[in-house]
C-alpha cells in the first residue's frame, strides 16, 4: 500500500483539529521504545498544545525515578501510582500525552483515555524497538537475563490491548515529522475534519 505524500502542514486544517479536538486529549500508546515521547513532542509542537510524559509525572510525584520505584515498591505499586497520575492528567486536556509501555493495559486506565482522549498506537516491529532500546539503560522490565525474549513476549501480551487504540500508526525508521504528519492527518480523519481518502499511513514496505 501507498504512503502518505510528503505534505507541508495546513495551519488551517490543524487548528480546526484542535477545535474539534475540545477538551480530549490526544493519548499516545505502546512499547517501550516505540517514539511516543519524541514523536509527541513535535505533534504537541505542531499543534500548538502541552506535552505531558506521564511517566514523567509519576517521577514528579514520586520524587523518585521509575526504576527506583519498581525496585522499592514493585510493579503493582507503581501500576497502581500510574493509574490514579493518567486519570488525574486526563482532567487537563486539551494536550499531547505520553503513557508508559504498561499504563494502557488497565482496563480502568483504557476506559479512562477512551472517555476524555483519541488513542494513538503507535506500533513497531521487534527489530525497530531493539534498535531504539539498545541506547536505553533505564527500563526496569527489561533488567531481565534476555531482553530480546522479554520485549518479545510484552509484544504478544500487550499487542492486542493495544489494537484498541482508536487509531493505529506504524513507528518506523523514518523522520518524526513523518510520523506526526501521518498521526495529524488519521486525527482530522477520525474527527470528521479530513476526508477519508484513499491513501491512509500504512507499514513501510
Amino acid at each position: 500500500m501507498a504512503e502518505l505524500s510528503r505534505t507541508r502542514p495546513d495551519p488551517r486544517s490543524d487548528a480546526a483539529i484542535v477545535a474539534a479536538l475540545g477538551s480530549r486529549s490526544i493519548v499516545l500508546v505502546g512499547m517501550m521504545g516505540a517514539g511516543k515521547s519524541s514523536v509527541g513532542r513535535r505533534l504537541a509542537l505542531r499543534l500548538g498544545l502541552a506535552f505531558v510524559d506521564a511517566d514523567a509525572k509519576i517521577e514528579e510525584a514520586a520524587q523518585m525515578t521509575i526504576s527506583d520505584i519498581f525496585e522499592t515498591y514493585g510493579e503493582p505499586d507503581f501500576r497502581s501510582a500510574e493509574a490514579r497520575v493518567i486519570a488525574r492528567l486526563l482532567e487537563g486536556g486539551p494536550q499531547v500525552l505520553a503513557t508508559g509501555g504498561g499504563a494502557f493495559m488497565n482496563p480502568e486506565t483504557r476506559a479512562a483515555i477512551h472517555g476524555k482522549g483519541v488513542s494513538f498506537w503507535l506500533k513497531a516491529d521487534l527489530d525497530v524497538l531493539l534498535r531504539r532500546l539498545k541506547r536505553r539503560s533505564d527500563r526496569p522490565l527489561l533488567q531481565t537475563q534476555d531482553p530480546v525474549e522479554t520485549v518479545r513476549r510484552l509484544m504478544e501480551e500487550r499487542y492486542p490491548v493495544y489494537a484498541e487504540a482508536d487509531v493505529t500508526i506504524y513507528s518506523r525508521e523514518v523522520a518524526h515529522e513523518k510520523i506526526v504528519d501521518e498521526i495529524v492527518l488519521a486525527l482530522g480523519r477520525h474527527l470528521g475534519i479530513v476526508e477519508n481518502t484513499d491513501a491512509a499511513p500504512e507499514r513501510a514496505p
